[in-house]
């Protein structure tokens, strides 16, 4: 199997625009996840996840189909976000993905480390809560309680020493989006023309 390129960051970090972006730039397949979170305003069902219930994450539990899955408690109750083994995994392709920190270590318990390769969007963190504010403005119903949860929860998800357990030392920071953006296709580029997996991505 080819390489998986896994996009992560704090919540409004840029990451979903900077998917699409890449998706259109780069020759990396794009892996959909599943999640049992309502779809937002602005989401499309099988575009940012595929969306399910509780009763179809059970199904696909029961056929022995997850690659890896988290849990979070939110102010809504309890919200899946999760890797099956749907089909979307082949032996010839490169993949690119938007995972959490807990899933791409768990990505590589599965697939090996010379194979899954982290991509880290890193944002001020005054200009991310802007950010999302901003972005939870534009809902139908905004929740704010949510956001202020998940801030602070990326905060500690993502902090330095969890990153550096988790070996990812290189960030890609979000202030130019085309410049962050030409930074990770040259590295990108860069990995896919190595047999192993270069760190300094």
């Amino acid at each position: 199997m080819g390489k998986i390129f896994c996009l992560m960051g704090k919540s409004s970090s840029g990451k979903d625009t900077i998917f699409s972006i890449l998706k259109q730039k780069v020759s990396l397949k794009p892996i959909v996840l599943y999640t049992t979170r309502p779809m937002r305003s602005n989401e499309v069902d099988g575009r940012e996840y595929h969306f399910i219930n509780e009763k179809q994450l059970q199904e696909y539990q029961a056929c022995h189909k997850i690659i890896e899955q988290r849990v979070y408690n939110t102010i809504n109750g309890p919200w899946h976000y999760v890797t099956i083994d749907d089909g979307q995994f082949n032996n010839k392709d490169h993949y690119i993905m938007i995972v959490t920190l807990e899933a791409y270590i768990n990505l590589v318990k599965y697939f090996g480390e010379s194979r899954v390769v982290p991509i880290y969007i890193n944002v001020e963190d005054g200009k991310r809560l802007e950010r999302a504010l901003q972005r939870e403005q534009q809902q139908l119903n905004p929740n704010y309680d949510e956001l202020c949860r998940r801030f602070l929860a990326d905060n500690r998800d993502f902090s330095k020493e969890n990153l550096d357990k988790a070996h990812i030392y290189h960030y890609y920071e979000n202030n130019q989006l085309q410049q962050c953006i030409e930074e990770i296709i040259i590295a990108i580029n860069k990995n896919l023309c190595t047999n192993e997996r270069n760190d300094d991505i």
